[in-house]
């Protein structure tokens, strides 16, 4: 079945060139644009969307704000942030809030849907600036083990390569075990540490 996305963009010419470049892909279907968070939560729930492409500097509820209240009504909602901001603060608040993705937006017209078709295969993209922000932050972390401390030795070892930006089947490959074993696995980290996908627990593994 054809994913289905939203825009929440509050700038009206880039939420219609948005629209257009997914619109253009054959492998997706827009089922929906909204200038605010607040109109995209009023509306969005009953258009049941796959996918979420999010500005993070809206007016009023900021897009950070967006996503936790979406991911409430639509946990299997994928959220892939767009934003000019790199710092690392509004990276980490916004995989901690439930988004899937970070891209900047000079990286849209050659990233957005390549983003969008990772974050479907179970990868979490990000724009380079972020994703060394990611890497270096994981090196300074030296309590990364007191979150993993109830896992089993392999699920601490798939989480280190789900930190390591590895999508389930390469995981699975890297490992020599069956895709389906490593999604079980996944399952029950995500059960152990309390949380409800792959960014959400590699923050919290990196934060410790």
């Amino acid at each position: 079945m054809t994913p289905r996305v939203i825009v929440v963009e509050d700038d009206r010419g880039v939420r219609e060139n948005l629209v257009s470049l997914l619109a253009a892909d054959g492998r997706l279907k827009v089922v929906g644009s909204f200038g605010t968070a607040e109109d995209a939560l009023k509306k969005a729930p009953a258009l049941h969307p796959d996918l979420a492409v999010m500005d993070i500097n809206l007016p009023g509820l900021s897009g950070i704000d967006c996503i936790a209240r979406l991911k409430d009504t639509l946990p299997h909602l994928q959220v892939l942030i767009l934003t000019v901001y790199e710092d690392g603060d509004n990276v980490f608040r916004a995989l901690k809030a439930g988004a899937s993705g970070y891209l900047v937006k000079r990286d849209i017209s050659e990233r957005l849907l390549s983003a969008l078709q990772e974050i479907r295969e179970g990868g979490a993209p990000m724009s380079c600036h972020i994703a060394r922000q990611v890497v270096q932050f994981f090196h300074r972390s030296e309590a990364a083990a007191t979150n993993s401390v109830a896992l089993s030795p392999r699920e601490r070892e798939i989480l280190d390569l789900l930190v390591k930006g590895m999508i389930l089947k390469e995981a699975a490959d890297h490992l020599g075990i069956g895709f389906e074993t490593v999604r079980t696995h996944v399952n029950h980290i995500y059960q152990k540490l309390h949380v409800r996908s792959r960014a959400e627990a590699v923050v919290k593994y990196l934060r410790g």
